[in-house]
């Protein structure tokens, strides 16, 4: 190996001042007299320059919201949590054009009981939540108020509304949620993120006590109703 070879190996560890005393002074020495490897080392120079002006990469805005969402979804991705978001978007797919097809009234009620079944069959009981207590010792999460820079007035409008279960914590914070109808578009799924990123709730109760709940937000272009 060439003394010039060697020497352009530790340009990189020379420029990060990895390398020992003896050998930094031996590529300072080398690079005075080497008017050929000084050209390619002042590239380097250049190119680490240039990457240092850029500056640390910033984190998206709804960064925190994305991870806590995901985080929530793996953590709730259970069989009834699928039975769920499947009865619900059958239920508001499915369900309207079979009963509006003159004949298919029986197929119909045959598919609504069969879901009636699976529903009481496999989807066993939640942890105590306000909805499982009677009327009058529980209560639903309730919208108060959001700080979001997103106007939800810019979200859905009149002819397609957006509508969306938001999952709200004990704290009054959404933790997940889910479109359940309406655009699912980038755009549209960005200003949600950011709205219930900075959004508050009245958090559920039962006997008083904060718990878990689900809150079904409309966004027509006109209001947010929880």
């Amino acid at each position: 190996m060439s003394v010039c070879t060697r020497i352009r190996n530790q340009f990189s560890e020379y420029l990060d001042g990895a390398l020992t005393g003896v050998a930094m002074q031996q590529v300072d020495t080398h690079l005075r007299s080497c008017k050929a490897c000084a050209a390619d080392f002042a590239q380097w120079q250049s190119v680490q320059e240039t990457l240092g002006a850029l500056g640390p990469a910033k984190a998206p805005p709804d960064l925190a919201l994305r991870l806590r969402v995901a985080l929530s979804q793996e953590r709730t991705r259970t069989p009834k949590q699928s039975l769920a978001r499947w009865q619900v978007r059958w239920q508001n797919n499915v369900a309207p054009f079979l009963l509006q097809a003159s004949a298919g009234v029986a197929s119909a009620v045959l598919l609504v009981g069969t879901v009636a079944l699976l529903v009481s069959t496999f989807a066993a009981p939640e942890p105590a939540v306000a909805r499982d207590e009677p009327i009058g010792r529980a209560s639903s999460p309730r919208f108060l108020y959001s700080s979001a820079a997103t106007n939800p007035d810019a979200i859905g409008d009149h002819g397609n509304p957006v509508v969306v279960y938001a999952l709200v914590n004990g704290s009054g914070r959404v933790y997940d949620y889910q479109i359940v109808s309406g655009p699912q578009d980038a755009r549209t799924r960005s200003q949600l993120e950011e709205l219930l990123l900075f959004s508050v709730f009245e958090p559920a109760r039962v006997f008083g006590q904060p718990v878990r709940g689900l809150a079904i937000l409309s966004f027509a272009g006109v209001s947010v109703q929880g």
